[in-house]
């Protein structure tokens, strides 16, 4: 798949002047909910709404979902309220359904990218139709994974597609319910700069106070809409209530976020940019040369440790390290989750110095 021009004419084709929002309940519950959501979202900036029909949940005995009968809803949501409709699709009978109920965009979920069967057979079902399918990105922080259900869509003929940020899982604890990992979606971006990339905050957050600065920060990274869980009744919902908000919240949410220029136009700010970006860039070079002196120091400590048959290992003095950092850290305005992940790169690539040094 090449990156073509092509890729954005689905979400072009609105016509808008802000970023695409898709809101709407995590689940539909009843068709008064629905409806009731709908009508509520109709004289927002919403112009898609979404709704979970079937809910794939990570236990069993939680709600999962009214099924098919959900479809009939949304269709009515549709006729009164004119907004199109979104739902998450796990196999070939959900897409079949789907379709005879007209729903107009059709999105894969995260548990299901993961596996290329699965995403084959959703895409055998949608080859020939002009529905538009986003795909949400895989549980597990792996962009080839993520962009190979994507290819594997184009590849069946599917031209409307885009991709959902919705966060990666993680065994550690953080602030949010699925890690960002930023990183991955700006590589994304890098490769397919024209592919609708759109932010599911909800699932990354897990909870609604940080959704605006989480929306923010896409808009911020030029993403190009925005898929927002929302319930009259947040706290009430039948699933995942902590993350959900009122659509009077999220009307007011669409006003107060910032939409930024890609580039400045005056001189003085390109000037200024340049100024600063260049000396980003010496200091970038001398924190490779450190990290270099660094190494060289643990290949000196891997021959040392070889000569005295010491374990690689020192969970002691790691820990140690680790504890140090991440208070010097503070000192230093870094968060406590960027000082860890940058010393477990740091402390792997150690590691790596001195298994080859003591199996040479």
């Amino acid at each position: 798949m090449e990156n073509k021009k092509e890729l954005r004419n689905w979400l072009n084709a609105f016509g808008l002047q802000h970023p695409l929002v898709i809101a709407g309940p995590c689940s539909a519950e009843t068709e008064a909910q629905v409806l009731k959501i709908a009508h509520q979202l109709k004289d927002t900036d919403t112009t898609v709404l979404r709704a979970g029909i079937w809910k794939p949940r990570t236990r069993p005995g939680n709600f999962e979902g009214v099924g098919a009968l959900g479809l009939k809803w949304l269709q009515k949501a549709k006729e009164e309220t004119g907004l199109l409709t979104t739902t998450e699709v796990a196999n070939a009978n959900h897409v079949d359904l789907a379709l005879k109920h007209d729903i107009d965009i059709l999105w894969v979920g995260a548990r299901t990218t993961v596996s290329p069967f699965i995403v084959q057979e959703l895409a055998d079902a949608l080859k020939g139709t002009d529905k538009t399918v986003l795909i949400k990105n895989p549980v597990n922080p792996d962009l080839a994974l993520w962009l190979g259900a994507v290819e594997r869509f184009y590849e069946a003929g599917v031209k409307n597609l885009g991709v959902i940020h919705r966060g990666f899982s993680t065994y550690e604890k953080t602030r949010y319910r699925n890690n960002p990992e930023w990183q991955i979606p700006i590589d994304l971006q890098n490769r397919f700069p024209d592919l609708p990339l759109i932010l599911d905050p909800s699932h990354i957050a897990g909870r609604r106070d940080i959704i605006f600065d989480l929306c923010q920060t896409a808009l911020d990274l030029n993403y190009d809409g925005l898929m927002i869980e929302t319930h009259y009744d947040p706290d009430n919902a039948w699933s995942d209530a902590k993350q959900q908000i009122t659509p009077a919240s999220l009307d007011q949410m669409t006003i107060d976020l910032r939409i930024r220029k890609e580039e400045g136009d005056a001189v003085e700010y390109r000037n200024k940019l340049a100024t600063m970006r260049a000396k980003i860039d010496v200091i970038d070079h001398k924190l490779l040369e450190v990290m270099g002196n660094r190494m060289k120091i643990s290949d000196e400590i891997g021959k040392l440790k070889k000569e005295n048959n010491v374990a690689i290992l020192q969970t002691k003095r790691w820990n140690e390290i680790l504890g140090k950092m991440i208070l010097q850290g503070e000192e230093n305005e870094l968060s406590e989750e960027f000082i860890l992940k940058l010393y477990k790169a740091i402390h792997q690539e150690s590691i790596n110095h001195q298994k080859k040094i003591i199996n040479t």
